[in-house]
């Protein structure tokens, strides 16, 4: 493809963000049949289908996930460059680009990352999860500026990249609120037996816990294993079983799913860590967010 058509890519972009032909004709005001013809030339031009039909359903092949991420980037940007010149900003919004290790806890995450949300100065936040190796390698091209870890770069990498200790937080176990007081009053003996909520068994917190729990004689019924913590939330607040949490974020934990917290411990400790090209942060954002974090949330 020696030129890209812009117009091509731009009833691309609409298709894929509207999810169908139909939708994305009204949107851009033409008929399907000229939007179908503009995406079968857009697929003569790349070489291959950007769409696969799945039913009466658009889904973006694996290409066209990645020519959708660049049309984005694209587009995205072009709104901004109008609203320059329109006079609407005299400059675009930083953009901060965020990786979150998949096994950190999404509201710790929301946490850490609000601050830079609520600063005076404008700022776009683009949130992107991932395993650790894949995010870190995202960072070595700097197609991120930071990435928020439950667990320190590994050593031996190659990487040039440096962690930044955030803090860290004790254990809180919940149950639900009509279940909670049976599970509080002999705590931890009271696991014994007691439907668990676990996370994957490949994820470091999973492994603190088995060990915790065999220190102390402890034998819970594994009712779950989740890769997503929220979802391991998810079923707690439907009542499928027991789980643990970070001890900072107790509070939102409680209020966002209605649970109860039954009994704590500091012999688990989750710790996090900003990982940067940067020796000394420099970035603003960055700065702010991870000094709110140590001040704020992770305060002794």
């Amino acid at each position: 493809m020696r030129h890209l058509n812009y117009s091509h890519l731009h009833y691309f972009w609409a298709v894929a963000r509207e999810g169908s032909i139909a939708k994305a004709s009204e949107s851009l005001h033409l008929t399907p049949q000229t939007v179908s013809g503009q995406l079968k030339l857009l697929d003569a031009a790349v070489g291959q289908p950007l769409f696969n039909r799945v039913g009466r359903r658009l889904v973006l092949s694996d290409m066209g996930q990645i020519v959708f991420e660049y049309a984005d980037e694209i587009f995205s940007v072009g709104a901004e460059l109008a609203n320059v010149v329109r006079g609407n900003q005299m400059t675009g919004p930083t953009t901060l680009d965020v990786g979150i290790v998949s096994s950190m806890p999404k509201l710790v995450a929301e946490r850490i990352v609000a601050p830079a949300l609520l600063a005076e100065q404008p700022i776009r936040v683009r949130c992107h999860e991932a395993s650790l190796e894949q995010l870190l390698s995202e960072l070595a091209i700097h197609k991120l500026d930071i990435v928020l870890s439950d667990q320190p770069m590994p050593d031996g990498l190659g990487l040039k990249a440096y962690n930044h200790r955030l803090g860290e937080s004790g254990l809180s176990f919940f149950a639900r609120k009509d279940k909670a007081r049976r599970y509080r009053a002999k705590f931890p003996q009271s696991l014994n037996d007691a439907a668990m909520l676990l996370p994957s068994q490949n994820s470091v917190l999973r492994r603190r816990l088995d060990d915790w729990f065999e220190s102390n004689e402890l034998f819970p019924r594994i009712a779950g294993e989740f890769d997503d913590s929220a979802l391991l939330k998810a079923f707690g607040e439907a009542g499928a079983g027991i789980f643990a949490g970070p001890s900072a974020i107790e509070a939102e934990i409680c209020r966002m799913y209605r649970m109860a917290v039954i009994g704590h411990t500091e012999e688990i400790t989750e710790r996090y860590y900003a990982i940067s090209p940067e020796r000394r942060l420099t970035h603003p954002s960055i700065v702010l967010i991870t000094d709110t974090a140590r001040s704020d949330l992770f305060a002794a």
